[in-house]
């Protein structure tokens, strides 16, 4: 079964590419997410914003001052929905417009979707929080990034 990803707001034309693009790039990344616990995603809204709105949904639901890369919201099912993943994705284009011009070899639109596979993992229970935990996280979200790349140059051939 495949999750349902819906996207919201406002993708900026600099990025250079499509919300249905994006959308499969976060089909994909779900995917691994899920395979990664054996539960499985069934719908996922990502809400795309900048740094204003990113701060009020920070303070909002982590009570957190300042806009933030990516903040996840997981949902438990609603009967008669089955069981398994439920969440909100908000996703900071502005940060990812920002940090790609600091990084080299780096661009925009990998580090908006690190955003989307970083928060994937989140909705599936990985945290954070110990910095060998972020390292494991981190690998294993470059991991996907890497693959799906990897997939998508083999589409276009």
């Amino acid at each position: 079964m495949s999750c349902e990803i819906i996207i919201e707001g406002h993708l900026p034309r600099s990025f250079g590419i499509t919300k249905a693009a994006l959308k499969l790039a976060a089909k994909y990344f779900a995917s691994c997410s899920s395979k990664r616990i054996k539960i499985p995603f069934h719908s996922v809204t990502i809400i795309l914003q900048d740094d204003n709105e990113s701060d009020e949904v920070h303070r909002g639901i982590m009570g957190v001052e300042g806009a933030t890369d990516v903040i996840t919201q997981a949902y438990e099912a609603m009967p008669p929905e089955p069981e398994g993943i439920y969440g909100e994705l908000y996703v900071n284009t502005d940060q990812a417009l920002r940090f790609a011009k600091v990084v080299k070899n780096w661009s925009s639109i990998k580090e908006l979707l690190l955003y989307i596979a970083h928060g994937m993992d989140h909705l599936s229970g990985a945290d954070d929080l110990e910095s060998s935990d972020r390292d494991r996280m981190r690998r294993r979200e470059l991991k996907w990034l890497k693959d799906y790349f990897s997939l998508e140059k083999g589409a276009e051939k």
